[in-house]
């Protein structure tokens, strides 16, 4: 029988190898190859914790009493639905598939948005600098890719000027959202953490 010599287009190799590149070159959201540490679950508490104590703080919703407004939460993420963890049940379906890739990327883009709304916004006594934007800071550099995010620099032009009743208005809906969102957030880095999400699903 002859021998069949396998042959290889310089085309069809460029693209085996393009192909392979590409897979690895794709950015994961998550450092040290998508594994959620037990820092990262401190990271996460602590900021739950300051937004939390940000909402106490009267001076930077005055004029509002801002535990009674509205929540304004992000629309463009599906994170507590693409989160929920296996065997979790919404509206009578049993979840059996943990998607963590797609989970991961909706929470870096939930913590990219809140970072760019709170960065631009008016913080005179540096309040929400000292708390809730570093710790989100301190989370987004040390658990998740940099590369993930858009700009992690703190704007320093925001113009100087009392906040409005519309500012202040907003801020107070938003950090709620952002309050809300955290929680789930928590859950989420808790579950994976403890590797629960890798687990099957007990009928």
């Amino acid at each position: 029988m002859p021998l069949i010599k396998p042959y290889f287009t310089p085309a069809l190799v460029l693209l085996v190898f393009s192909s392979s590149l590409w897979h690895v070159a794709q950015p994961l959201p998550m450092k040290s190859e998508g594994l959620i540490t037990e820092s990262c679950v401190l990271y996460a508490n602590t900021l739950l914790q300051n937004i939390t104590f940000a909402l106490t703080q009267n001076n930077l919703f005055s004029g509002i009493d801002c535990s009674k407004q509205s929540v304004e939460l992000n629309t463009e993420t599906n994170t507590p639905s693409v989160c929920a963890p296996k065997g979790s049940t919404c509206s009578g379906i049993t979840t059996t598939v943990f998607d963590q890739e797609s989970c991961l990327k909706n929470i870096v883009q939930d913590l990219d948005h809140y970072y760019k709304f709170l960065a631009s916004h008016l913080d005179s006594n540096n309040l929400l600098k000292t708390t809730v934007l570093f710790s989100l800071r301190e989370f987004m550099e040390n658990c998740f890719t940099r590369s993930a995010f858009t700009d992690l620099t703190l704007k320093q032009d925001v113009e100087d000027h009392p906040s409005t009743y519309d500012e202040r208005l907003s801020l107070c809906k938003v950090l709620k959202g952002f309050q809300i969102r955290t929680i789930t957030i928590n859950r989420v880095v808790g579950y994976v953490h403890s590797g629960d999400h890798t687990k099957p699903v007990l009928q």
